[in-house]
């Protein structure tokens, strides 16, 4: 990717979360590669050389870190649907709760099961902006928004999301994408907000609050989970994120089961396990792994497909009604895509 480096001038380098490396065999900046660092949870042999051995194996039988990152993208849109099961069967709060629990307990299997060491002391700051923006912060607004929005004016979020990502990013890393960079986000990112306004009729919903509130922090997650993907896998970030607000899920859960009445349903119970283990573990792995691999900027572009993907499975899972313009917003998004992912 060309970008301009301040100190440097314009040089080609290859942008990882969390900075920029010079661009070769040796300095890739993706987190697995051969120049990665090692550090406590990370090393070359062993059960956690295995898992990054996997994945590797994974990435490269996907296609590489663009497949990766759209893969998370697909977990992803499947999330608000998922979640407006959910609410069939409990409170948002207690709904929230249990799902931070369910994750936490998978993502701790897969931890002892590799050996993982703790976390070294330098990383846990870092993790903790994660587990507030992605494990708590995102679900709890959005679960909250959606008791009052529905899941096409939800969709507005995720919209905005890809550009809230690349502009935090490129403040934490200092580096600087090309103007044809910014311009194809910003364009695609206008698209995709005009679309889904123009399906919710163009109202301002009682949950927008919320709505811009879990923008920001999911934002600030998922720029600090890219960073620390440099030097830890990335199943391993989500991992400890979740293991690390375990305490507080299990406190949350409860609290709010004693509070808010539980309806188990075929629906509810499903949407309960696909955000627990699909949207709140597996998808931010692969996520994760993806922007390691080809930068923030350019893998939160995939993004912007995710509200019109959301939209699909609202008709099909929900039974929401899309007006015609769906196809042409789609083409629009695409074309968007392409142009960021060549810049």
């Amino acid at each position: 990717m060309r970008a301009q480096n301040s100190a440097t001038g314009s040089t080609t380098i290859a942008v990882a979360h969390g900075g920029a490396v010079p661009a070769g065999p040796a300095g890739t900046g993706a987190a697995g590669s051969a120049a990665a660092p090692v550090g406590p949870g990370r090393t070359g042999s062993g059960p956690v050389g295995t898992g990054r051995l996997a994945g590797s194996r994974l990435g490269s039988a996907l296609g590489g870190g663009t497949a990766l990152a759209f893969a998370g993208v697909v977990v992803f849109s499947l999330t608000f649907p998922a979640t407006a099961w959910g609410l069939h069967s409990f409170g948002p709060w207690s709904f929230v709760a249990v799902r931070s629990v369910l994750a936490a307990l998978i993502a701790g299997a897969f931890l002892l099961a590799g050996r993982v060491r703790l976390p070294a002391r330098e990383h846990r700051a870092g993790l903790a902006v994660v587990a507030l923006g992605v494990v708590v912060g995102f679900p709890l607004l959005t679960t909250l928004a959606l008791t009052t929005s529905t899941t096409s004016h939800a969709a507005v979020v995720v919209g905005l999301l890809p550009l809230t990502t690349a502009a935090l990013s490129a403040l934490r890393t200092g580096v600087r994408p090309s103007r044809r960079f910014w311009g194809a986000a910003v364009a695609g990112a206008g698209v995709v907000l005009g679309f889904t306004l123009a399906q919710s009729g163009g109202s301002v919903s009682p949950g927008d609050v919320y709505l811009f509130g879990a923008l920001l922090v999911c934002a600030a997650g998922y720029t600090e989970g890219g960073r620390l993907a440099r030097t830890l896998p990335g199943w391993q970030v989500i991992g400890w994120a979740l293991v690390l607000c375990l305490p507080l899920s299990l406190a949350g859960s409860a609290v709010a089961l004693a509070y808010e009445p539980v309806h188990l349903s075929a629906q509810g119970v499903a949407g309960l396990v696909w955000v627990a283990a699909g949207s709140s573990f597996l998808g931010l792995y692969v996520w994760y792994r993806g922007i390691a691999e080809i930068g923030a900027p350019r893998a939160s572009q995939l993004q912007l497909a995710q509200p019109l993907l959301t939209l699909v499975w609202s008709v099909g899972l929900l039974g929401e009604h899309l007006s015609p313009a769906a196809p042409l917003a789609a083409c629009a998004v695409l074309i968007c895509i392409t142009i960021t992912q060549r810049a």
